[in-house]
């Protein structure tokens, strides 16, 4: 098993790798259509989506977290 001290990196991994996989397909889709080579055009889009958005996932979710803070109220 893995500590939980890795607990923000997997979230991390996880979610940007869903998010850029299902968003690049879609994009994919749009540009190329239902070409033939679709399936290998939309996993090469999303290895590149993929390898900038979990940075920018790990970057952006702690000020997002400071920033959802400030708009909930108090317990």
């Amino acid at each position: 098993m893995i500590p939980r001290k890795f607990e923000p990196f997997l979230v991390g991994a996880v979610l940007s790798g869903l998010m850029s996989w299902v968003v690049s397909g879609v994009a994919t889709l749009k540009a190329a259509g239902q070409a033939p080579d679709f399936l290998t055009l939309w996993m090469a889009s999303w290895l590149t989506s993929w390898l900038i958005a979990f940075p920018a996932v790990l970057l952006a979710a702690p000020l997002s977290r400071r920033l959802v803070q400030l708009v909930l109220k108090p317990e």
